[in-house]
């Protein structure tokens, strides 16, 4: 797990820090665990940041596993933020390998955690983007980081937050509204593992999975069997693929159970840029979309 070192606590110990820095360099080297966060940052930073993500688009930042070339990226970074709540598994031995002595940003720190019971041992969801109001938190996080990184462009860095910030809450909005457009009855999706808990906790939508919260978890036929059975009783009619992850357990189900394609979710990955998803604000947007028009459907 990362160390608590490079939550906040690292954001404060860079004030003490002289910003020898950025005299030389046209802008500020960033790394971001995945492109979720990577957006985010770029949003922030402006032309001031260059940001580069470890896992590229459309990849599992669960099943990831890094190059030596990531290795290298990492040791030339001047700042690397990662989402935190475990959900970069690799990062420790990544940060190892690298010789990187740099800030590490914990981007969700301040967020109230969800948590579950896996195989006995409680397990943190790690996927707290999926709720637009934790993605302003995202934004200030980062917003304080480069403040303390890059005084110089602290006034560019907050008004890009004030105004990125804006657009969440304003998505957080139109979730809501839209959702509402749904009867509670009718708020069930399938999909492939346990990503949208903070999406259906803030929004009011039940997620079904076979999955746990990471994809590298095996489901069980006992487990599998179950779910089966609770999707044709309660004749949930929408399932859904995952952009990163297998569709092939997600589609046995279907199968099996009579359910409908109700598309493709971007869930923990953005598209390429010509794809429907390249930010988080456009990513976030569709799966409201894609997920009222389905379970209108049910």
């Amino acid at each position: 797990m990362i160390t608590r070192r490079f939550g906040a606590l690292a954001i404060v110990a860079g004030l003490l820090v002289p910003p020898a820095a950025r005299s030389a360099a046209k802008s500020l080297q960033v790394v971001a665990s995945f492109t979720v966060l990577a957006d985010m940052v770029r949003q922030v930073g402006g032309d001031r940041v260059h940001v580069a993500s470890l896992v590229g688009p459309n990849g599992d930042p669960h099943a990831f596993e890094p190059t030596p070339d990531d290795a290298r990226r990492l040791k030339a970074a001047d700042l690397v933020f990662v989402s935190g709540l475990g959900l970069e598994g690799w990062m420790d031995r990544l940060i190892a390998a690298s010789g990187y002595q740099g800030r590490i940003i914990v981007a969700s720190d301040g967020i109230r955690a969800l948590h579950m019971e896996e195989d006995g041992k409680a397990i943190t969801d790690p996927h707290a983007w999926n709720s637009a109001a934790n993605g302003v938190i995202y934004a200030d996080n980062i917003v304080a980081a480069l403040c303390v990184a890059d005084p110089d462009g602290a006034t560019l860095y907050r008004a890009n937050g004030a105004r990125y910030g804006q657009q969440l809450r304003d998505l957080d909005s139109y979730a809501r509204q839209q959702i509402a457009t749904v009867p509670p009855a009718r708020r069930e999706v399938l999909t492939s593992h346990d990503a949208f808990g903070y999406f259906g906790a803030a929004y009011g939508v039940t997620f079904l999975s076979p999955l746990g919260f990471s994809t590298e978890s095996e489901a069980s036929a006992r487990d599998v069997a179950k779910l089966i059975r609770q999707i044709k009783a309660e004749h949930v009619r929408a399932y859904f693929f995952e952009n990163s992850n297998d569709p092939r357990l997600v589609r046995q189900i279907a199968s099996a159970t009579g359910a409908e394609p109700g598309g493709v979710l971007y869930v923990e990955a953005l598209s390429t840029p010509d794809g429907p998803a390249p930010t988080y604000a456009a990513m976030f947007r569709r799966n409201v979309d894609e997920m009222t028009r389905a379970m209108k459907q049910n």
